[in-house]
């Protein structure tokens, strides 16, 4: 499925019993950013709904166990994902819609791997373009997007809603 993985780590496509696994990992690797209500809101931007409708299209790295003092730890924990759909009202068109990647992981090549992966589904589906969102604030995110090659739009005032200001990603696959 993804094969240029880091030892120790293996991907499937997420299954609805992994909601309730990522979560808690988003608050540990988003440093439990705005407490309690940061909390709240991550949940809310990935329901349950995208671990029952839009798995075959989304992305579970996990890791598959570290032996330390002689005893297996670690096995299964989530390390990383990519929850990304094909858009049904733009036929050339596929959509990644949150991504994360356990802060220690960083730097090994596991966000560009999830990307690449979703790009191969995309265009097995006839997909041109993959488009994504993120804050303005979120300076990392769109150093990321554009090392792999996604243009980035201005600020989009209130994208989102009120106050909700966002700036998207889009990258050509036919460019690829």
């Amino acid at each position: 499925m993804i094969e240029d993985l880091p030892g120790g780590l293996t991907a499937r496509h997420p299954v609805e019993e992994d909601h309730p696994r990522v979560l808690p990992a988003l608050d540990t690797w988003w440093g439990g950013l705005k407490g309690r209500a940061g909390a709240q809101e991550r949940a809310l931007l990935l329901p349950r709904l995208y671990f029952q409708h839009f798995t075959t299209t989304s992305f579970l790295i996990e890791r598959d166990g570290i032996e330390r003092d002689g005893i297996e730890r670690d096995e299964g924990q989530v390390a990383a994902f990519l929850v990304g759909f094909l858009s049904q009202t733009e036929p050339d068109t596929a959509y990644v819609h949150f991504v994360g990647v356990d802060p220690q992981l960083h730097g090994q090549g596991i966000g560009r791997s999830l990307y690449q992966a979703f790009f191969t589904l995309a265009r097995s589906h006839g997909r041109r373009y993959v488009h994504c969102i993120t804050s303005p604030q979120n300076t990392a995110s769109q150093a990321f997007h554009t090392r792999l090659g996604f243009t980035v739009s201005t600020v989009k005032p209130d994208y989102d809603g009120p106050g909700l200001d966002r700036v998207a990603f889009t990258i050509d696959l036919a460019d690829r």
